[in-house]
């Protein structure tokens, strides 16, 4: 007698898989310039700083021991420290919680503040890894669509005055990925004021805000209201195998994410959030490397948005990337993306095509660029490779 296969959760029901990541395994062929990915330049991530931080955390064997579930305490000092000062108010200690990479708190949160049925509102096109968490709450979503000013908060507000009470509105308010677009100040505190005005959570996921190459962006969404929870990440600037994520929120949803976060890990690594904190704490060096990330990183946006408009012309209309790692391009002439994509892989170039980001709108027509891991030579040649492909395309 065969045994009886027992079955799995029904929360798993609808989930799939992240499109970018099942990309990625196809196309990391040696010759493929992959502009699909999201990773930050390992070349620009600070190895020997970051030895001898370790170094000077491994000196003291009582350092290896687990650390406390809301995070290491000297880390949410020094978090708290550079929040205040983002926020323009004192940020408590109690109001500050270290995750394993903003995504766990982005995941706990799906927890801690979604019932199943209950609606999230979502930015269209989305950041994937959110919409993830939410569809595995069981949450039902909606979307309002993005401008050249980041969220169309009018339409957000549409939505509530039908009617409509979200538990939650995601937003990625600067450098959005993967649109790239940045929400105006107009527009965060307007966002703000719904919240208030409605009772409803913001989540305002900040992973690239440090990344600006001409000017900072504005004051957070979380300035303007204690309804916004607010989400950022060591793994842009520093490294992403140091882990460390952290949110800012109240204190009720500190401690209600800490009781799930010990039933799913205990704590972090206390190792790797002492790296952490020695790095940020070191203000002088941490603006230097930043400049020089921000300086790469800016030459190389500048040299793909130039390439994409010289040899695509108006038949192709894209971001500025002012910031962050992603430049977004729309076809002009209903070019499918996704149909295109092994032509690409072909030629030996990759992307994400725009679909993979879609709510409610298709994007058949856009694509996701990331730039962060290549020089200014090597995406000029990607876009050169881009034309072969969508020239084919257009003949063919």
């Amino acid at each position: 007698m065969s045994p009886v296969s027992p079955s799995l959760s029904h929360r798993l029901d609808g989930l799939r898989s992240s499109a970018i990541r099942d990309l990625l395994t196809l196309t990391e062929r040696p010759e493929v310039i992959g502009l699909a990915g999201g990773l930050p330049d390992e070349q620009l991530m600070p190895r020997d700083r970051i030895a001898r931080a370790a170094e000077a955390a491994l000196a003291d064997r009582s350092r290896l021991q687990y650390t406390q579930s809301a995070g290491w305490g000297p880390l949410r000092e020094v978090l708290a420290a550079r929040e205040s000062a983002r926020l323009g108010r004192a940020v408590p200690i109690a109001e500050v919680f270290v995750t394993h990479g903003s995504q766990q708190a982005l995941s706990l949160l799906g927890e801690v503040l979604l019932d199943p049925g209950a609606l999230v509102v979502v930015e269209d096109p989305a950041y994937v890894g959110a919409l993830q968490v939410f569809r595995a709450a069981g949450a039902r979503i909606a979307s309002v669509p993005l401008d050249a000013e980041g969220m169309r908060v009018d339409l957000l507000a549409e939505l509530l005055e039908r009617g409509e009470r979200p538990a939650v509105v995601h937003t990625v308010s600067n450098f959005h990925n993967p649109r790239g677009v940045t929400m105006s100040a107009r527009r965060r505190a307007e966002l703000a004021g719904l919240a208030d005005r409605y009772g409803f959570w913001v989540i305002e996921d900040d992973p690239y805000g440090e990344l600006w190459f001409d000017r900072p962006a504005a004051e957070p969404v979380a300035t303007y209201s204690p309804n916004v929870i607010r989400l950022s990440s060591a793994s842009k600037i520093l490294a992403p195998s140091l882990r460390a994520g952290w949110m800012v929120a109240p204190d009720r949803v500190c401690r209600a994410v800490e009781l799930l976060k010990q039933g799913a890990d205990l704590c972090g690594s206390a190792l790797t959030q002492q790296i952490t904190a020695d790095l940020l704490a070191d203000t002088d060096w941490l603006a230097a490397h930043v400049n020089t990330v921000r300086s790469n990183y800016g030459e190389r946006a500048k040299a793909l948005v130039g390439a994409l408009r010289e040899r695509f012309g108006n038949r192709i209309v894209s971001t500025d990337a002012t910031g962050g790692m992603f430049v977004w391009a729309s076809f002009t002439d209903d070019t499918d993306t996704a149909r295109s994509l092994s032509r690409a892989v072909e030629h030996g170039v990759a992307y994400v095509p725009g679909s993979a980001f879609a709510v409610d709108s298709d994007y058949r027509s856009a694509m996701r660029l990331c730039f962060t891991t290549f020089d200014a030579p090597t995406l000029r040649e990607a876009v050169d490779r881009l034309a072969r492909t969508f020239g084919e395309e257009r003949d063919g």
